[in-house]
């Protein structure tokens, strides 16, 4: 099996139809999921701010994926891809900018399975640290798409079996139960509104919501220097032409084929802000919310606020969706 097989061809392995305006990709629910990992993912907390209330206008409500396990959501899509291997898997294999890879090696390790884990050369020190604390294998890349490819196609070759970062039924399922836990945290909830680098977190909100709430109006938010996913959605066709350049490393990626395919079906539109929208926002989540998020998961934050007439006189739910900063890059901003 080769990469792009993996990618595309396993609907048609599963005989089933696709609908994603009714909570499913192949089959696979958010609640479905939810109900497989409950035991194993954190019930992560939901915070208010009164004084970033007042300081915007608005009314917020977070999710703090930042205190899930490994630091960020990832654990959920990974914990239900793992949870539905046999129990003869020969190792699993992905790539990663960090947070997936942490996560798959976390919930790979409670079933005995090794894990590899193609990265690129420039992912943040301490996300390649947390990979190898967990148990994983890293192979170093290129920091293109294709190299990343290339590497977990070696992976799969040697036999391990793939669990895809984004573009992956089950992946797209366990990342919509942070949606199922943030509206029966906060019912009252007027929309969501998440980060979209390759589109499992975002997809998988679209679905839970759909499925649950659908008066809850979700939004994707992206750097405006990777914003593969606002062009795809607004153009109707997913691009391939895609270098990002962002301080938000865990939203590089190409959005994937069938995350795009459950955004559109949902007419998602997704917000695009600044690095300095970015760091304002991280800056906004620590003073206030006393929380250290990094960039991709302050990308949200930064896109209710660059977008608040479209949020005005609304209940709005924003995904924190990861904490894993280098710590020693925020020191010598703060320095700066």
């Amino acid at each position: 099996m080769t990469v792009g097989q993996y990618y595309t061809t396993m609907d048609k392995n599963t005989g089933s139809t696709r609908d994603f305006r009714h909570g499913s990709v192949t089959g696979v629910t958010p609640s479905e999921a939810l109900a497989v990992i409950a035991g194993q993912i954190r019930r992560t907390p939901v915070m208010t701010s009164e004084s970033l209330n007042r300081l915007t206008g608005m009314d917020l409500a977070f999710k703090c994926e930042q205190l899930q396990k490994t630091g960020s959501f990832k654990f959920r899509g990974a914990s239900f891809a793992v949870s539905q291997l046999p129990d003869d898997c020969p190792g699993v294999a992905t790539h990663s900018s960090g947070n997936h890879g942490a996560a798959l090696a976390a919930a790979a390790a409670t079933r005995g399975f090794s894990a590899d884990v193609v990265m690129p050369e420039n992912a943040v020190a301490s996300k390649v640290e947390a990979v190898r604390a967990y148990g994983g294998r890293v192979h170093f890349c290129e920091p293109t798409q294709a190299a990343r490819e290339a590497g977990l196609q070696a992976l799969i070759d040697q036999g391990k079996t793939a669990i895809p970062p984004y573009d992956h039924e089950h992946i797209i399922a366990g990342q919509g139960t942070v949606a199922l836990e943030f509206l029966a945290q906060a019912p009252a909830l007027d929309d969501l509104v998440a980060p979209i680098g390759g589109g499992g977190l975002l997809s998988g909100i679209a679905l839970a919501a759909a499925q649950v709430a659908p008066h809850v109006r979700v939004t994707g938010a992206e750097p405006s220097g990777a914003d593969d996913a606002a062009r795809s959605l607004a153009g109707g066709e997913r691009v391939s032409d895609h270098h990002p350049r962002t301080i938000a490393d865990g939203l590089r990626a190409l959005i994937g084929t069938r995350n795009f395919a459950v955004l559109s079906s949902h007419g998602i539109e997704v917000i695009t802000v600044t690095e300095s929208q970015i760091i304002e926002a991280m800056t906004l989540a620590w003073r206030h919310l006393k929380q250290v998020v990094e960039p991709s998961g302050a990308v949200p934050l930064a896109a209710v606020l660059a977008a608040r007439d479209r949020f005005a006189d609304r209940r709005v739910g924003i995904v924190l969706s990861g904490g894993n900063l280098e710590v020693g890059a925020l020191l010598e901003h703060l320095h700066s």
